[in-house]
């Protein structure tokens, strides 16, 4: 073999290992998937933990057909929740994140770090105060509720995705647009919004992945069946006796599939926001 031959040779081989070791991550990410698949396809006489890896007998989709009929009208409700507060969540960050990055004020790193710490406060330790404040405001109970909570929780994370995605924008062109007369929301509208859409991407999907799959909030926030979003109908298909393991497993690959077809069909443009700096220090 020529040394040529040889160099051509040497980065084949490293990169078929490659695309195996891939390949195996893959396969070993995928089985939680492949096992609910299978298992929601069994009739319930068929479930059990030795048998859990075979595949179904007979292929039924009755499981799903009994799940979606139980979380239909949650489907509803958490589309009616994610939607507006992932919009609402990402303006706000946007806005915060050009004000925090290009219109510096005295004491604008101490309200950016303030900000921050909401990040690091668990949910279970403002649940008391956070019941207290919607009933206050009557919102305890209803979607406009869990709303503004995620759009508040929303706020630290978003802004400081936007604060270091904007960053990396020149100031020369918002000094530019002072000059030609543009204000404060002239110049966002004008400059900054149309080269945000790599940001709103990433932080679009963070944050409707992240409120689709939170539990707490819309259990305790919640108070009626026909209010609580689909994780917490999720939950309650378990029955107090026995648990339809083959109708529970049905409802979670249900319940998944709008964010797995998020990242499938989106995941492109998330990795390029991720790259064009939207998560850079």
């Amino acid at each position: 073999m020529t040394v040529q031959s040889r160099r051509l040779h040497r980065p084949s081989v490293g990169r078929a290992l490659i695309y195996l070791v891939l390949i195996a991550f893959t396969i070993f990410y995928l089985l939680p998937v492949y096992l609910l698949l299978i298992t929601g396809m069994k009739d319930f006489e068929e479930v059990s933990l030795s048998r859990m890896w075979d595949l179904p007998a007979s292929m039924g989709f009755d499981s799903f057909a009994a799940a979606w009929e139980t979380l239909r009208g949650s489907f509803v409700n958490s589309f009616q929740l994610v939607i507006p507060a992932t919009v609402i969540s990402c303006l706000f960050g946007s806005m915060n994140g050009y004000v925090l990055s290009k219109w510096k004020f005295r004491g604008s790193d101490a309200l950016f770090t303030a900000i921050l710490f909401g990040m690091f406060i668990p949910y279970q330790s403002v649940l008391i105060p956070l019941v207290l404040t919607l009933q206050q405001m009557g919102l305890y109970g209803s979607i406009p509720g869990l709303i503004l909570v995620h759009v508040v929780y929303g706020i630290p994370i978003t802004t400081l995705i936007f604060r270091n995605y904007y960053a990396g924008v020149p100031t020369e062109l918002v000094e530019a647009g002072k000059i030609d007369g543009a204000g404060f929301f002239g110049i966002y509208r004008a400059i900054i919004f149309p080269l945000s859409i790599p940001g709103f991407v990433v932080v679009a999907i963070w944050q409707f992945t992240s409120i689709w799959n939170e539990f707490l909030f819309g259990l305790i926030i919640t108070n009626a069946p026909e209010q609580r979003p689909v994780t917490v109908a999720l939950q309650n298909i378990a029955g107090s006796q026995y648990t339809l393991w083959n109708v529970q497993m049905a409802g979670a690959l249900l319940v998944a599939l709008p964010t797995l077809l998020i990242y499938i069909f989106l995941g492109r443009y998330f990795l390029r926001g991720l790259l064009a700096g939207a998560l850079k220090g």
